[in-house]
């Protein structure tokens, strides 16, 4: 057995922070990688060790390979851990490790060259005896090939990325018409993220539940499984909420699927922590969807329910040990969920968001694996994904309810995040029931956004009464002599604060009137509520509305307050004073969204476009979205260039719009 004294963790963010923790538990010294984005990165912080690995873009830092073999060499590190994502399924990467006598905490080459390969992965799991999706695996690569097999199998079809994970390189078709440009979009955004184009096709299994079995094993030829996760709730690929154990799971299910499971580690002679994920489809049949040779985002589900460190484990199987465990040694207690909190923003379809973080406040009632903070930044270059808060319950509806308490005292202010959206999933009758499907994001909230709805008065109210509060303490810092006692007080009880709030496309005007001291009556037009402010610090308050007392989590910027009630979160700007909005351009003026690379300009100056055409490519958080037309009319103007980083609202182009072009003939 070869000991570990020095680990090097060769990722960022939440993961890196996560293997610190165990590492430094057990007494191991740790060291951090970090790009320019990530300099003052937690993780950085928090690593007895630091090396600095180059520029912000992946190819550049943490997919180099011998940047980070270095890095250990400089460092004295006889241990490299990879995380998850970059070279966590990279072959290349372990067999560098194993040449340069480094002990690489995950499985040997070969487990992850054929796993790490949909289609090879597939091949050998049909070979196994292991259930499968029906489809195309082959190493015929040709659009016609490809396109050929697609009619063969029939849609609805998956278009896949044969290397890599996480959704990216991975297309549904309902239309065969649409396969050549599935094609195109999966190689192409495969090829950027994995540096591989090949791909694989299979028959869409409709609404299954995606389930996976932890499987674990050591090098003298034990291999167990620790049960199951279910990941059903998914947007574009992606898991959002996971939870263990499944809600239809049976003790014959689970022997089944956890029997495939360990047969596919050893088809591969696996060594570590794995994960088997299946499709399992209404009838109970369930079939081989990929291996991650890795530790998964989720493992903390597993962890509640089982007791386990899953990294500790890693560590010690690593190192030549025992594993120690028996499969009549695993024992499930309770139920666990795990949330993903992306950076995003789901009213416009998920799109991600960046930006600097203004104030990041996790709950007390939850695990939370984070590798942000407040003052830090969400950088483009990478993964949305900033947290994953876990819950666990003796019962499945305790761990739901303790998640929903989690989040609704949970804030990040900044970029969007998807925490109203959680919130309100976890309380949908489909899921609280333990019936959610890969379809249930589309089924409850369609294929165009997440509308929630707008905000009730009552929000608009206590934002006002903060802000007066807010503004009532700056003024009297500057004042001197005024008792505080004589704040909120009029000889004539006519006290009155008006605010205007940018609301949509309109303006919100509120007025706040005193009644006494710490209690005010808000209206606006013929809305009315009571507030008393109960209790206000540096980034909470406490207030009652109308009776009912709403904690609330907030950040003042200026005119700006950020404010995260229960179940909403809410940002306002005050325009009073403000003579008017100007005027940013309408569906003519073509911005890019978030920051990014602009990777193809679709339309040339001068063309005529219809409302929905596709105008230009953007590739953010290893993602490829498509900026699409908002009106009939002509390119006019082309600002920006392909192969070029633009930063979020730079001009792209502009479009003169088609009535406005009739009118001038």
């Amino acid at each position: 057995m070869k000991k570990i004294n020095t680990l090097l963790i060769a990722n960022r963010g939440e993961i890196a922070c996560r293997v610190m923790r165990t590492a430094k538990a057990l007494g191991i010294r740790t060291v951090a990688v970090y790009s320019d984005a990530d300099a003052h990165a937690p993780h950085v912080k928090m690593a007895d060790d630091a090396v600095h690995i180059g520029p912000a873009p992946v190819n550049e830092s943490y997919l180099v390979i011998d940047k980070i073999i270095q890095a250990a060499k400089d460092t004295g590190a006889d241990a490299i851990h990879p995380g998850y994502g970059f070279l966590s399924e990279n072959a290349a990467f372990s067999q560098a490790c194993e040449d340069n006598n480094i002990i690489f905490v995950g499985p040997p080459e070969k487990a992850i060259d054929v796993m790490g390969d949909k289609a090879r992965s597939k091949r050998a799991m049909i070979a196994a005896g292991v259930p499968c999706v029906p489809g195309y695996q082959d190493d015929d690569q040709s659009d016609g090939t490809l396109i050929a097999e697609a009619t063969k199998i029939g849609v609805p079809l998956m278009v896949k990325a044969a290397a890599g994970g996480g959704g990216r390189g991975m297309r549904l078709v309902h239309d065969l018409d649409e396969v050549p440009n599935a094609i195109k979009l999966a190689r192409s955004e495969a090829e950027n993220a994995f540096g591989n184009g090949e791909l694989i096709l299979e028959k869409a299994i409709i609404k299954p539940r995606h389930v996976e079995i932890q499987v674990f094993a050591d090098r003298h030829g034990n291999t167990i499984h620790l049960g199951e996760r279910d990941c059903s709730v998914q947007r574009r690929h992606q898991k959002v909420i996971e939870e263990a154990p499944c809600p239809v799971m049976t003790p014959e299910l689970r022997a089944q699927m956890g029997h495939a499971a360990v047969e596919a580690a050893k088809a591969v002679d696996y060594v570590g922590a794995g994960t088997v994920e299946f499709l399992l489809d209404q009838s109970g049949a369930f079939y081989f969807l990929e291996m991650n040779t890795r530790l998964q985002v989720e493992h903390p589900v597993t962890e509640e329910i089982t007791g386990l460190d899953l990294v500790a484990l890693q560590l010690k199987v690593a190192s030549g040990d025992f594993l120690g465990l028996e499969q009549s040694d695993v024992t499930l207690s309770g139920h666990a969920m795990e949330v993903r909190l992306y950076a995003e923003d789901p009213a416009e379809d998920f799109l991600p968001s960046t930006g600097h973080i203004d104030l990041w406040k996790p709950s007390d009632w939850s695990r939370v694996d984070s590798g942000i903070e407040s003052g830090g930044e969400v950088s483009p270059f990478y993964d949305s994904m900033v947290a994953k808060i876990i819950t666990h319950g003796t019962t499945r509806d305790e761990a739901r309810r303790r998640m929903i308490k989690a989040l609704s005292e949970t804030a990040l202010f900044g970029p969007k995040t998807n925490r109203d959206f959680l919130i309100d999933a976890l309380d949908k009758p489909d899921f609280a029931g333990g019936h959610a499907t890969t379809a249930f994001i589309a089924e409850n909230y369609g294929d165009d956004g997440v509308d929630l709805g707008p905000h009730a008065f009552s929000s608009y109210a206590i934002a006002a009464v903060i802000h007066h509060k807010l503004r009532q303490r700056s003024a009297h810092r500057l004042a001197l002599n005024v008792n505080p006692e004589m704040l909120d007080w009029s000889s004539t009880g006519a006290l009155e604060t008006v605010v205007q709030y940018a609301d949509g496309e309109d303006a919100q005007t509120i007025h706040v009137h005193v009644d006494k001291p710490g209690r005010y009556r808000v209206t606006s037009g013929e809305e009315a509520v009571s507030v008393e402010l109960v209790a206000i610090a540096e980034d909470r308050a406490k207030l009652k509305v109308d009776g009912r007392t709403i904690p609330v989590i907030y950040f003042d910027d200026h005119r700006t307050l950020h404010l995260a009630l229960p179940q909403r979160s809410l940002t306002v700007t005050d325009l009073t004073g403000v003579s008017a909005l100007e005027d940013i351009g309408g569906g003519g003026t073509v911005v890019a969204p978030m920051h990014g690379q602009l990777l193809e300009i679709l339309v040339a100056q001068g063309a005529h476009v219809s409302k929905g055409d596709k105008l230009a490519v953007l590739e953010a958080m290893k993602m490829q979205h498509e900026i699409l037309a908002e009106i009939d009319g002509t390119v006019e103007t082309i600002a920006a260039s392909a192969g070029t980083q633009i930063a979020a609202d730079d001009l792209i182009m502009e479009i003169v719009e088609k009535e406005t072009e009739d009118n001038e003939a």
